[in-house]
């Protein structure tokens, strides 16, 4: 284990870890900085959430499928959402990201001897109260947001709607599956991204300021790659996303704050897909505009700022103390 340390005169005093202050980002270090930790944790954690649970959720699927006299072939082209897309497929696509939650408390556990409500926040849980802010401040941001758009060229309104979709029974398959699997799906990915890739990067580095630059940026740009091909727009649009839910990560000291902004953009996002376009559009889009950029970029920095605000406001500390995090076993 390591100790930070300073030197008076000739004597160096070594500051024991339940006497110091770390923030979200930083939770790894209670029991030493280690490279293969983080760097092994961050690609079990991938390889898990990302690739194995996606595998056994599609055996679960495929049973179900079987007893309920579904031709299989024809399913596993649904589920590998090679066409159009579907209600089953989507809700297929929400669970297997939605793991990545008990992936992450898992791995935090076994390899950094976390619980699992410090994944969640410095309290060592969820801060539901400011949760519940965080929905109403991103809706304030969404307005911002639609200002800003309104002052765009004609250019920069993508996808182009047509008029209002027809209300089918495939249209409220899809609408329950967007209500009740996108609040767990957008947690799963902030599990996975900004909570356990946050504090694996941040862990690795002592000086204060390159662990906040690794925290925010290695995870930023790991979940914009992890959308696949895209285009430059789209791309740049989610690595913005990424950095600022890193920030808010970091700045409020949980991850209440991100998970709000993603689930309201998955909301609005699948929203007008039902109302306006197609789901298979949303899930893959294309022909993404730099034009879109200001108004997105307006929603984040305008949430940011509120959500840290908020928490200020709130007296939210974003530090914990070590001793804390070494306390004894029980509920926190």
């Amino acid at each position: 284990m390591t100790h930070s340390s300073d030197v008076v005169g000739e004597v160096a005093v070594v500051t024991p870890p339940q006497a110091t202050a770390y923030g979200y980002h930083q939770l790894h270090q209670l029991r030493g900085r280690s490279v293969w930790r983080a760097l092994v944790g961050a690609l079990l954690v991938a390889a898990v959430g990302l690739g194995l649970m996606p595998v056994l959720w599609m055996l679960v699927f495929v049973i179900g499928g079987a007893l309920a006299g579904m031709e299989q072939g024809a399913l596993i082209d649904q589920l590998s959402l090679t066409g159009e897309a579907t209600p089953l497929a989507l809700a297929f696509l929400m669970v297997s990201l939605a793991s990545a939650i008990p992936v992450v408390w898992l791995f935090s556990r076994l390899l950094h001897g976390l619980r699992p409500g410090w994944t969640t926040s410095v309290f060592g849980r969820m801060r539901w109260k400011y949760f519940a802010v965080c929905i109403g401040l991103s809706v304030v941001a969404l307005v911002a947001t639609l200002v800003v758009g309104a002052l765009m060229p004609a250019t920069a309104q993508t996808p182009e709607m047509t008029g209002v979709n027809e209300f089918t029974s495939t249209t409220r398959n899809f609408l329950l599956v967007v209500i009740f699997l996108v609040p767990f799906q957008a947690a799963g990915e902030e599990y996975l991204f900004r909570g356990y890739l946050t504090q694996a990067f941040g862990g690795l580095f002592s000086d204060p300021w390159i662990s906040r630059v690794a925290a925010v940026l290695v995870p930023a740009l790991l979940f914009a790659l992890a959308h696949g091909p895209q285009d430059p727009p789209i791309f740049v649009d989610r690595f913005a996303f990424g950095l600022v839910a890193g920030v808010l990560v970091i700045a409020t000291g949980g991850l209440e704050a991100a998970i709000a902004m993603h689930v309201l953009n998955n909301f609005v996002a699948f929203g007008l897909a039902l109302a306006f376009t197609d789901m298979t559009s949303a899930l893959n889009p294309t022909g993404g505009t730099w034009w879109s950029l200001p108004s997105t970029l307006t929603q984040s920095f305008v949430y940011l700022g509120l959500a840290v605000w908020a928490a200020r406001r709130m007296g939210l500390a974003n530090q914990v103390w070590g001793a804390v995090l070494l306390a004894p076993k029980g509920a926190v």
